[in-house]
């Protein structure tokens, strides 16, 4: 029943003859931005690549891990769109894989609406998170906000411009995801929480609502998922008072949303 209707959305979205199962092989000489589609369902596979297609991207289609990674050895990938439910690897697992060696954008897809499955599919690395059954024309918007974050953030410019912030002892390294405590100490960090910290540092002294603080951590929290902004906000405070700290770094702001309090230097 759900993938009659994820092929529905995409047929009421998409018009225009239908592609042989080989959609997937890409031109040669394009200059199109390409996207992986990794997901075991052809038919599903079919149309978000006709879509695809029709709005200026090259397509490849995999169905389980062993294809993903073939296409990835031998050619360049601009973004990824990963099945969570797969037969074999997890899309989980292959995020994590993807992410330990490469920033390449992910985009998980998935029929599952427990709260903890988008929690960990942010965590291991996930750029977005959207559910199945979803409109074509919203997946379309998320590629192309994912990569505007992506070309924006390889900006040499900004990029030496934002490479160390420091606050109340703290510094993170924004080249390496890193962030260490007064004494030196590396803190490990989650995509999510990276990214949290990463709004809060960039816009200090600031109230931030929830939905702001949705767009700037790159939408890895999931629009119109608030519930993981604060679960996200609890484990980074945690982390920020393990020196010690009187006084929080992050304050709530009964409601409007939080702020990070501390005064914020670049370097």
């Amino acid at each position: 029943m759900l993938k009659q209707t994820v092929a529905a959305a995409f047929l009421a979205a998409a018009v225009g003859p239908t592609l042989p199962e080989e959609y997937g092989i890409v031109e040669i000489m394009s200059i199109e931005p390409h996207i992986l589609v990794v997901d075991d369902d052809g038919e599903i596979r079919q149309l978000i690549g006709r879509f695809l297609r029709e709005n200026g991207f090259r397509v490849t289609g995999a169905r389980d891990a062993v294809q993903m990674r073939e296409t990835l050895a031998n050619a360049e990938v601009d973004l990824v769109v990963l099945d969570v439910m797969l037969p074999g690897t997890s899309g989980l697992d292959l995020c994590r894989e993807i992410r330990a060696r490469s920033m390449m954008p992910i985009i998980m897809l998935t029929a599952r609406r427990d709260e903890t499955d988008r929690i960990v599919g942010l965590e291991v690395g996930a750029d977005d998170y959207l559910p199945k059954p979803f409109n074509p024309r919203e997946l379309l918007a998320r590629i192309r906000a994912v990569m505007r974050r992506v070309a924006h953030a390889g900006d040499p410019t900004t990029a030496h411009r934002q490479r160390y912030i420091t606050f109340a002892g703290w510094s993170l390294d924004t080249h390496r995801h890193e962030l260490a405590n007064p004494e030196g100490v590396v803190i490990d960090l989650s995509g999510g929480e990276y990214d949290l910290l990463l709004a809060f540092v960039e816009h200090p002294n600031r109230v931030l609502r929830r939905e702001q603080l949705l767009e700037l951590a790159r939408h890895r929290l999931t629009e119109g998922f608030d519930r993981s902004i604060d679960v996200q906000i609890s484990r980074l405070r945690k982390k920020l008072e393990m020196d010690g700290s009187a006084s929080p770094l992050i304050k709530t702001i009964r409601g409007a949303g939080y702020m990070f309090v501390p005064a914020v230097t670049r370097q």
